[in-house]
C-alpha cells in the first residue's frame, strides 16, 4: 500500500453555509447557450489547489480571506449564485436568484509534508477536502459551485472547488478563481470582467447541419458492456508524470516535421494508442480521439471575459489494429486533420446539430477525451499565500462515464522537474497492461 492511501487524517468540517453576493444583483433569467447545455456537460467537475504557509500572510487565516472573496466576486458573477432549470427541449436557464454558493469551512490534522507523496490525483482522500453536502450535486436546482477551504497543521491550506460543468468549462473556471484571486488580494474589481453573450453559441433560425460531427455519432455496442470500455465494478486510477525526459524519450520516435507539435498534444495521441492497445480490443473495431478545440483562441469571435463553455470535440476516428501497428506519426496525422476541420462553419454546424438530435452526448463507445489544460494557468491563481503547488483537477475519471476523461495537467515532481501530469481511469487488468507498455517504453517515474 502506498503512503498516499496508508495516510489517515481527520477533518473537521463546520456546517455548510451559502455565500450570497456582498451587494444587491439583478434577478433576472439568462439563457445558457446551446454548447453549454448539451447531455455531455451535465456534469460536476471536482478542482483542488493545495498551498503552502507563508509567513507574509501571519495572522491572516485563508477561510475567512477566501469566503469574503468569493462573496465580492459573486457580485461579478452573479449567476453563479443562481439555480439551473429546464425548459422546453431541455434546454437549460439560469435563474439568477442569488441564492449563493455552498461554502465550508474545515481544518485537518495533516500537513503538506505528509501530503507530499500524493498532490496529484487522484487523491484518495477526496470526499473528505470537499464534502459533498447531501441533495447538492444536482444539474437541476442546486448551487452552483462548493468550495471547501481546509486549513491544515502546518499553516498551509487546501482550497477545492466542485463547479457545474454547463456554466462554464475549465478555461472559464479558472478565469472566475483567478478573479476571486484578485479579490482575496485587496481589488476592487476583476482585472476581466465576465461576459456572459452566450447567444454566440446559440442555434440559427432554421438550424442545418452541414458538416460531418462524427464525434457525436451514437454508436451501437448491443449488450457489450465493454464496447464502452468501461466495466464500472473494476476500475483503476492511476496518474503519470512525464517530464523532461520522458517527452523527449516520445519525441525521439517521432519524423521531424512532427517536431513543432505542442508536448501535450504528442503526449494526448501517445496515450491514446497506449491506452487502445492496452484495453486489447478486437483489431477490427472502430477507436475515437476526442480532440478538444478550444474555440476562444481558434476564433476572433469571443470577447474577453467570456466564461462560457466555448469547446468543440472533432474526432479522430481509425480502427484499432491500424492505430496500434502504425507508427504514432500516423495519429499525429489523424489528429491534426481533425482540428483543421473546426471551421466558423463547422461550430456552426455543430451548434445547430445540438438543438436539431435533442442535445446529445457525444460518442462514448471505444472514445477518449483528454483536456489539456497546460494554459488555464490553475496553478497561478495566488490568493495571497504564492502560486498552488498544485492546482487542477481532482479525479482523473470526471464525467458521466468514468474513464472516459482525462487531462494534461501542468505539474512539478518531488525533485523540482517540470512537466505534465496524466490520470487516467482504466478497468483494472487493463491498468496493468498500460504500466507494463509504459515501463516498457521508458521506464517512466511517477510523480
Amino acid at each position: 500500500m502506498s503512503l498516499a492511501t496508508a495516510l489517515v487524517f481527520k477533518v473537521e468540517r463546520c456546517q455548510p453555509e451559502l455565500v450570497v453576493p456582498t451587494k444587491p444583483t439583478p434577478q433576472e433569467w439568462k439563457q445558457l447557450s446551446d454548447i453549454d447545455d448539451q447531455e455531455s456537460f451535465r456534469f460536476q467537475v471536482p478542482m483542488i489547489q493545495f498551498y503552502r504557509n507563508n509567513s507574509s500572510m501571519k495572522g491572516r487565516d485563508p477561510v475567512k480571506v477566501i469566503k469574503e472573496a468569493v462573496a465580492r466576486t459573486l457580485v461579478f458573477y452573479y449567476p453563479f449564485a443562481g439555480r439551473i432549470r429546464e425548459g422546453f427541449g431541455r434546454k437549460l436557464l439560469v435563474e439568477c436568484t442569488g441564492e449563493g454558493i455552498l461554502f465550508i469551512e474545515a481544518k485537518a490534522d495533516v500537513t503538506l509534508e505528509q501530503l507530499e507523496n500524493s498532490l496529484q490525483p487522484p487523491y484518495p482522500y477526496i470526499d473528505e477536502l470537499l464534502y459533498n453536502v447531501p441533495n447538492s450535486d444536482g444539474i437541476l436546482d442546486s448551487p452552483l459551485l462548493l468550495i471547501q477551504v481546509t486549513r491544515l497543521n502546518c499553516g498551509g491550506f487546501i482550497c477545492a472547488i466542485r463547479f457545474n460543468h454547463v456554466m462554464t468549462d475549465g478555461f472559464g473556471m479558472a478565469q472566475f478563481m483567478m478573479a476571486i484571486a484578485e479579490m482575496a488580494r485587496g481589488a476592487l474589481s476583476p482585472s476581466i470582467l465576465p461576459v456572459w453573450q452566450r447567444d454566440l453559441l446559440s442555434a440559427r433560425d432554421p438550424p442545418r447541419v452541414p458538416c460531418q460531427h462524427p464525434e457525436y455519432d451514437q454508436v451501437d455496442h448491443g449488450n457489450d458492456i465493454e464496447g464502452t470500455m468501461i466495466p464500472f465494478n473494476n476500475m483503476t486510477q492511476r496518474s503519470f508524470f512525464f517530464g523532461p525526459t520522458e517527452l523527449s524519450i516520445i519525441r525521439e520516435t517521432l519524423p521531424t516535421h512532427f517536431h513543432n507539435c505542442s508536448s501535450s498534444e504528442i503526449l494526448t495521441i501517445f496515450i491514446w494508442r497506449l491506452r487502445t492497445i492496452a484495453l486489447q480490443l478486437s483489431q477490427d473495431e472502430e477507436v475515437r480521439l476526442l480532440c478538444l478545440v478550444n474555440l476562444r483562441t481558434k476564433f476572433n469571435l469571443f470577447p474577453l471575459g467570456y466564461y462560457g463553455n466555448a469547446v468543440a470535440l472533432p474526432a479522430a476516428l481509425t480502427t484499432v489494429g491500424k492505430l496500434a501497428q502504425n507508427h504514432i506519426g500516423y495519429a499525429i496525422e489523424l489528429v491534426e486533420k481533425a482540428k483543421a476541420k473546426v471551421t466558423e462553419e463547422y461550430m456552426k454546424s455543430m451548434v445547430d446539430l445540438m438543438v436539431m438530435k435533442g442535445r446529445p452526448h457525444f460518442s462514448v463507445v471505444r472514445s477518449l477525451l483528454v483536456a489539456d489544460l497546460t494554459e488555464a494557468g490553475f496553478e497561478e491563481v495566488d490568493y495571497g499565500w504564492g502560486k498552488a503547488i498544485y492546482g487542477g483537477p481532482a479525479s482523473g475519471g470526471v464525467g458521466l462515464v468514468p474513464g472516459l476523461i482525462s487531462f494534461c495537467i501542468p505539474f512539478k515532481n518531488r525533485n523540482g522537474e517540470k512537466g505534465i501530469v496524466v490520470p487516467l481511469c482504466l478497468p483494472s487488468p487493463a491498468m496493468e497492461r498500460f504500466v507494463a507498455e509504459l515501463d516498457a517504453l521508458m521506464n517512466i517515474r511517477t510523480p
